[in-house]
């Protein structure tokens, strides 16, 4: 009796475990795999001819752990920096942007640079101030904070 009871409880805990971990693996299902499965901003060639904004790029591979960790707190910079920045991902794997990659001389990924083509201007954001959205957000203010200073100047002088 003992017996029946331990093997009926044994597959009771096994057909339990099964689920949990179908329904565990069903949840992540839809979530993003790769960081191109985010769908942030707009393209790079949109951008540019957008550029009364500067733009916050992102240069990120597929393969690359650190980009995918990235990924939800450009999503959440994305969404407060609209009005001041187009937000721009670029795969250094695609082809189309192997000149403006080579350009750039990356050196790892995740890389973000602010790239303002009114001003012919490039800033490259370090790892240590990506990472932490705080000294993220203090960056991206700044830079709008020196943009208006030059937009100031630039009216100044045409008058």
């Amino acid at each position: 009796m003992k017996k029946k009871m331990l093997i009926t409880l044994g597959v009771i805990v096994a057909v339990a475990c099964s689920s949990l971990v179908g329904i565990a693996v069903s949840m992540n299902a839809n979530a993003p795999k790769h960081p191109s499965d985010y769908k942030i901003g707009i393209t790079y060639e949109e951008a540019v001819d957008l550029s009364e904004k500067p733009m916050v790029a992102l240069f990120y591979a597929d393969w690359c752990s650190y980009c995918m960790k990235f990924m939800p707190k450009f999503k959440i910079l994305s969404g407060l920096y609209k009005e001041n920045y187009n937000f721009v991902m670029v795969n250094v794997e695609n082809k189309q942007y192997a000149q403006l990659v080579d350009s750039m001389s990356l050196t790892g990924y995740p890389t973000v640079y602010i790239l303002d083509p009114k001003y012919d201007n490039r800033v490259l954001i370090p790892n240590s101030i990506y990472q932490n959205l705080g000294r993220f957000r203090v960056e991206l203010d700044r830079y709008i904070r020196i943009r208006g200073i030059l937009d100031k100047a630039s009216n100044n002088s045409e008058n």
